[in-house]
């Protein structure tokens, strides 16, 4: 027998066989490795996030908090509709992406298809309204004014519509009382964002995809407490969607209702006699372009002079909030979003800046006796007042001689402040400013809280402008290339736009002594708000301080049981002296029965509530002149302006006499009647609140003038002094 040798393995055989095992042994450590990190480290997370895999949530959206006004009347709250959602989920599961189901539910609402499915289609950039711009998970409204019949065909035909859903739902109203439409106060809702869900996540009022959150006005500003927490069930499912049990609910709670210092009586009354304002000044003839005032936008706003907080805030043009309910469709939202309609969303008291013109020489006035200057001394009134080459003139050439600043602001002498203020200009180093120059005029602006927010309750508040040294060189350096450019037509073009780009690409960022003479009378690159003016008059009435105006007066839980008051806040002083606020206050009494105003307030009641007032008429380029009217009693103050509406008294005088007449119940006479008056004195109480959470709302009925004459304006003493462009 034949012995066979035993082969031998091969070097490389045996590295082969080595790596092999080193790779096996690798791989069954790193399994063995992340077998630890899931069941052991990390198990009890994953456990969690997998029995959450098989835990499905209905969501029951919070009834939203009502908006009431000062008296308990309601500016918004709920009522019950049908509402008639799309799932889109489920939409997208069918094979036509439900186009089938929503051609016939189109048919069933009355609606077009093509309306349907816009509705249901998600919103981009590129995509126009309407649209859904909340979750594609959360089942979308078509309409909330489906009828019983609609809603029953839907149901009964369920096969029919797979995804559609017809319940009842607590939709938001705007019921406007007396015709109150405080659209951009009041503000509306649109669905939460994904984005805006991952953002409240940790906050202290995290989001549902069921919520429907506040955009504008009240509604965003106190979001947090007027929605409430939603309702949620959690059902335990198999994997086939079979619910095998119930899990952890959370209990819905209904949101807090805001009490507001509005008073619907005035907000009503003031919406109406501003809109009447307007329409009257489009009758009037404007002399300067000899064509009627276009009057294309108006705020006024009524504030309690010694807490800041509002009575009534108008801005026209407005719209009805009503129209957002359900969602908005596109025709409308193009319309408050287009510049033919003049932007009817924005809230002009607090969002409009223009020059105030000469309500703002109470400024100017603070600023001379800051810089030293005696308020009874001997200012020349002249009709003229020359810087080089340029003359800047009075009221049409008048002269009163020498008066002192209580005087000047009576009969608002433009040219008393023109040299206060090109003083003044001169005394800082003029066109080579000193290093520490005092520039009165633009820090006493800054001091009275202009160029900055009055921290009023409301989003989006704009700051205005101070035009100082600082703002005209950082308007230089933002311009200065454009205006370089233009300025190159120069000399061949000398029209007024390239010569003004020429000025500013050599010398925009220096102060001129015009910029200095027209700021003092509040033309120029000055921009203030209604809010802002409201607030510095209501702050020369109760002695000097600058509240924080304020709309939100309590917060009342749904059962009534916590009230949580917003009490006043200030935000600083007035930088003046008692006896200086005092001379002002006189002088500004001096409008109503003596100077620029007297022919609006004839036969006011003076001897019982001393009216106050300033009138002021600011020229913009390119446009027709700015009305405005500034005025306050011992309890209000009121500020009116119409966007090239004319004059201050002229257009905006008469409305604001007829406000102060339904709050005092005064009659042309003199006459007071406290059974006719609105509001003889600010509301100072909440509105009752029963032991369920109820709260009480008195009548709310409007007011009616003694007679109908009372709504016009009053007859004159004498021939008007206030016919004016400053």
């Amino acid at each position: 027998m034949t012995n066979i040798p035993e082969t031998g393995r091969t070097p490389r055989v045996t590295i082969r066989l080595i790596a092999l095992q080193i790779l096996v042994f690798s791989l069954l450590l790193t399994l063995g490795g992340r077998l630890w990190l899931l069941q052991i480290r990390n198990g009890a997370e994953y456990a969690s996030e997998a029995a959450s895999n098989h835990v499905q949530q209905v969501v029951q959206p919070a009834v939203r908090g009502s908006i009431l006004d000062a008296r308990g009347v309601p500016l918004a709250d709920n009522e019950t509709r049908l509402v008639v959602s799309a799932s889109r989920t489920d939409l997208l599961k069918m094979a036509d992406d439900g186009d089938a189901v929503l051609t016939r539910l189109a048919d069933v609402l009355d609606m077009t298809p093509k309306e349907v499915k816009e509705k249901v289609r998600l919103c981009d950039a590129k995509t126009p309204q309407p649209c859904w711009n909340g979750s594609p998970f959360q089942p979308i409204p078509i309409t909330d004014e489906a009828t019983t019949q609609q809603a029953l065909q839907i149901r009964e035909r369920s096969e029919d519509f797979p995804g559609i859903t017809a319940e009842p739902t607590a939709v938001r109203r705007y019921p406007s009382p007396l015709k109150a439409n405080t659209a951009q106060v009041l503000g509306y809702l649109s669905p939460v964002t994904d984005e805006e869900i991952q953002k409240a996540k940790d906050s202290d009022s995290p989001l549902l995809r069921s919520d429907q959150i506040g955009r504008s006005g009240l509604e965003r500003a106190y979001d947090k407490y007027l929605r409430g927490d939603a309702g949620v069930t959690r059902y335990e499912v198999d994997n086939l969607g079979r619910v095998i049990g119930t899990t952890k609910s959370d209990k819905g709670q209904a949101g807090s209702s805001v009490v507001t210092s509005i008073d619907a009586r005035v907000q009503a009354l003031a919406e109406k006699e501003l809109n009447q304002a307007m329409v009257t000044a489009r009758q009037e003839i404007d002399r300067n372009t000899n064509r009627p005032y276009e009057a294309d936008a108006g705020a006024v706003v009524v504030m309690e002079a010694r807490t800041g907080r509002v009575v009534a805030m108008a801005s026209n043009p407005d719209y009805d909030p009503n129209a957002w309910v359900g969602g908005i469709d596109g025709k409308t939202y193009k319309k408050l979003t287009s510049k033919a309609s003049n932007y009817p969303l924005l809230n002009r008291a607090i969002q409009g800046q223009a020059a105030p013109g000469s309500i703002f020489k109470v400024i100017s006035t603070a600023a001379a006796v800051q810089a030293g200057n005696d308020f009874n001394g001997g200012y020349p009134c002249t009709s003229a007042y020359s810087i080089g080459n340029q003359v800047f003139k009075n009221f049409e050439s008048q002269s009163h001689g020498a008066i002192s600043l209580g005087r000047a602001l009576e009969v608002s002498c433009d040219t008393v402040f023109y040299k206060l203020a090109h003083d003044q200009w001169r005394k800082d180093g003029g066109l080579k400013p000193k290093k520490n120059a005092n520039d009165w005029f633009y820090k006493t602006a800054h001091q009275f809280g202009l160029g900055a927010e009055t921290g009023i309750d409301l989003p989006n508040e704009v700051k205005g402008r101070v035009p100082d040294r600082q703002w005209k060189k950082d308007f230089w350096k933002a311009n200065k290339d454009g205006w370089c450019k233009q300025a190159k037509a120069w000399p061949k073009k000398k029209d007024f736009d390239t010569v003004l780009a020429r000025e500013g690409c050599l010398e925009g960022m220096k102060l001129h002594a015009y910029d200095a003479v027209n700021y003092s009378i509040g033309q120029g690159d000055t921009l203030v708000t209604p809010i802002q003016m409201a607030t510095i008059y209501s702050a020369i009435s109760n002695g000097g301080t600058l509240y924080d105006p304020t709309v939100g007066k309590a917060v009342v839980s749904p059962d009534g049981q916590k009230v949580q008051e917003i009490q006043p806040k200030s935000h600083g002083k007035l930088p003046v002296s008692k006896k200086t606020l005092a001379q002002m206050d006189d002088a500004l009494a001096g409008v109503a029965t003596r100077g620029t105003a007297a022919w609006r307030f004839g036969g006011w009641p003076q001897d019982k509530i001393k009216m106050h007032a300033k009138t002021g008429t600011a020229e913009v380029y390119g446009k027709q002149t700015t009305s405005w009217f500034a005025t306050y009693t011992k309890d209000y103050s009121i500020v009116m302006t119409i966007s090239q509406g004319g004059t201050g008294s002229g257009a905006s005088g008469p409305a604001v006499r007829n406000i102060y007449n339904a709050l005092y119940g005064a009659d042309e006479k003199g006459g007071l009647d406290k059974k006719r008056a609105l509001l003889p004195e600010p509301q100072k109480d909440l509105p009752r609140i029963d032991r369920d959470g109820t709260i009480e709302a008195e009548p709310a009925k409007p007011y009616e003038p003694a007679s109908p004459s009372e709504s016009a304006s009053p007859p004159p003493l004498a021939a008007p002094l206030e016919r004016r462009r400053f």
